[in-house]
């Protein structure tokens, strides 16, 4: 727990004003899950996601999406090699620890299902040959909301239900963003030096220990609980499914752990239902009209009694 704490520190350091946010990469990290971050150009996403990676002594890869980068450009590709006279496998940018997808969106669909399968099941297929991915392995992809209709995408369902967080990354308050300007004013490429203080063998045992926060049957009747109400709420057309139901059990773990706990509270499900849920919901017609998927999540919540914490 010392190394996580400086961790944070340090992220803390170099990325003024994402506490939060940092706190669920590191749960996202911890374990074995995907990150979604969307914001507007200029507020630090892809800085946020090289500062974490560069945190951890392990392998990082970035791939710039665009539409003419190809499937292959992620997992893979075997060429022959004429020197050799045999063909020989390239590995794409999927064989690494950390994954930072920029702007996600702007690859063409039949690139980004290439992650489909290393997001889910921790492995890449090349011509017929399985690779199994580095462990830990991590996607932390950003994607600009403003640009939605020029030269982008849109990530169907089965892609965002791989993403355990999305998170939404506003704009820095005043105190933050006057810090902000202090630090960097004299630097100009706006950066700070990334030092790696945490190991990839960390990184498991956080992971191991995480999977040992207990869940009491009364906190997985209340995920469950609310994950039913979303497939009952007449502004949702499409609820939570089994996957983002685990997710939550998952999130509430490592939420638990970095904040040194050894159990999950109702409290923990709440602070992660909204990063966890709100890519994962599909809004009726007329629920789109009149109402944000936040709003309906925070109906839902407060819609299911939260289990006494007498644990």
């Amino acid at each position: 727990m010392e190394n996580l704490r400086g961790v944070k520190k340090h992220l803390n350091e170099l990325v003024v004003g994402r506490e939060k946010e940092i706190d669920f990469m590191l749960i996202a990290l911890i374990q074995e899950g995907h990150v979604l971050l969307e914001s507007v150009p200029g507020s630090g996403k892809t800085w946020m996601a090289k500062a974490f990676a560069g945190s951890f002594h392990g392998i990082f890869q970035r791939l710039q999406f665009t539409p003419d980068v190809l499937p292959s450009d992620v997992t893979g590709i075997r060429f022959f090699n004429p020197k050799t006279q045999e063909f020989e496998l390239r590995p794409g940018a999927v064989l690494t620890n950390l994954l930072l997808a920029d702007e996600i969106n702007r690859a063409t669909p039949r690139t980004q299902s290439s992650l489909l399968e290393a997001m889910e099941e921790k492995q890449a297929t090349i011509d017929g040959e399985t690779l199994a991915l580095p462990d830990p392995f991590i996607v932390i992809a950003t994607q600009n909301p403003v640009e939605s209709q020029q030269g982008t995408f849109p990530l169907p369902a089965a892609q965002l239900d791989r993403f355990l967080f999305r998170l939404e990354i506003g704009y820095p308050d005043y105190e933050e963003e006057m810090k902000i300007i202090r630090n960097f004013r004299g630097n100009v490429s706006h950066k700070k030096e990334i030092t790696a203080v945490a190991s990839i063998e960390d990184v498991r045992a956080w992971s191991a220990e995480a999977k040992k926060v207990a869940v009491h049957e009364d906190i997985e009747t209340y995920i469950l609980e609310l994950v039913r109400a979303t497939r009952r709420h007449p502004s949702i057309e499409l609820g939570l499914s089994s996957r983002a139901a685990l997710a939550l059990v998952h999130a509430a773990q490592g939420y638990a752990f970095i904040n040194g706990r050894s159990f999950v509270t109702p409290d923990d499900v709440k602070t992660i239902l909204e990063p966890v849920a709100v890519h994962r919901i599909l809004l009726t017609a007329e629920g789109m009209l009149v109402r944000e998927v936040q709003e309906v999540l925070k109906e839902v919540a407060d819609s299911i009694p939260s289990p006494v914490e007498a644990f």
